[in-house]
């Protein structure tokens, strides 16, 4: 048992953070060392004294009762208001509140309840219901912090289990390598958006872009550096993707390949040519190509409204024959293909 007066304990944790706490609020000492006396000797049960109401709340926040036991007529403070100031701070709103008093009228006891205590009882009540009452009160507390944390437990944890099913999904999407979507991604997304187009009479449009001279590129300065090329060029596919429907991906090895959606072909071809020059920009240097002193890309472009008979795989062999082209005709260049002819 611990009776502390006007002090207040050191907000440092209980050993057992489910033993009873007892706070008494009442300005009468004679009352605080009667129910001292009355709650003496019972197992898991601390007990605090406050005589001065107006520290009430404070000591409260800071010692977390179980329950409190409050005066109801105390000078210069309202019980009643005393009460509701518990019901109001978020950290007491849930102690419950056995009110002490000397009236027994039924409006009292009703002014009581209304203001937000859990019980009522006539000081000095007999020690066997008070600590029964004590006990009931603390209990259902004690119970129903339990199951809040652990709702809060199940709550972080269905978080934590929806974020790492969202964040494998996402990996399930992307290339490690780059950041970009992977090939599985960008067929699933071609398709849907081939479908989205067909039903709005939209254009679809794909760009096949190739690291030029690649493989000289690893002979000469190792697969370490060439993933950083990889890197480079992802990078500068991502910062020109900037439409909310459009989207960049990794192809396979040194591939890579931009969807657009309902664009335009003059956008088509001037995303190309800005890809190419932006590459050449970065002036990445390549001292065994036969293209440049620097890495450089070459970008074949297709562009197609979904009709009977086409298909995104045809959409995507007609960027791959412009990219063909883009390199017989010496490559560091975009060629734009209409259609999905020859």
């Amino acid at each position: 048992m611990k009776v502390a007066g006007l002090r207040t304990m050191p907000n440092v944790p209980r050993q057992d953070d489910y033993a009873m706490m007892v706070l008494l609020v009442d300005d009468q000492i004679m009352v605080g060392e009667a129910v001292r006396r009355l709650l003496a000797g019972q197992p898991n049960m601390d007990f605090h004294y406050c005589s001065d109401p107006t520290r009430a709340v404070a000591v409260a926040k800071e010692i977390r009762p179980t329950v409190i036991l409050q005066d109801l007529v105390m000078p210069g403070v309202n019980g009643l208001d005393l009460v509701r100031d518990y019901r109001d701070d978020a950290s007491t709103r849930g102690i419950p509140v056995i009110v002490l008093s000397t009236r027994e009228e039924p409006a009292t006891k009703s002014e009581a309840f209304a203001a937000g205590a859990n019980d009522y009882l006539v000081k000095l009540p007999d020690r066997l219901e008070l600590i029964a009452r004590i006990r009931y009160h603390s209990q259902a507390y004690l119970n129903q912090i339990q199951r809040d944390e652990a709702y809060a437990a199940l709550r972080e944890s269905q978080q934590n289990l929806l974020e790492a099913n969202l964040e494998l999904q996402r990996l399930t999407k992307v290339d490690g390598l780059t950041g970009l979507s992977n090939r599985r991604y960008f067929d699933e997304y071609l398709a849907a958006e081939w479908s989205t187009a067909a039903r709005k009479g939209n254009p679809v449009a794909v760009l096949m872009i190739d690291v030029d001279e690649f493989k000289r590129y690893n002979d000469s300065y190792g697969h370490l550096a060439g993933d950083e090329v990889l890197r480079a060029v992802a990078g500068a596919l991502q910062a020109h993707c900037r439409h909310s429907a459009d989207l960049a991906a990794r192809f396979g090895g040194e591939e890579f390949v931009v969807v657009l959606s309902d664009a335009p072909i003059e956008r088509v071809k001037q995303l190309g040519e800005t890809l190419c020059r932006s590459i050449e920009e970065l002036k990445i240097a390549h001292r065994a190509s036969r293209v440049s002193g620097h890495v450089t890309i070459s970008v074949g472009c297709a562009l197609a409204y979904p009709a009977e008979g086409n298909s995104p795989l045809l959409l995507v062999e007609a960027a791959d024959r412009a990219l063909y082209h883009a390199k017989a005709a010496g490559r560091n260049r975009a060629v734009v293909m209409h259609g999905l002819g020859e």
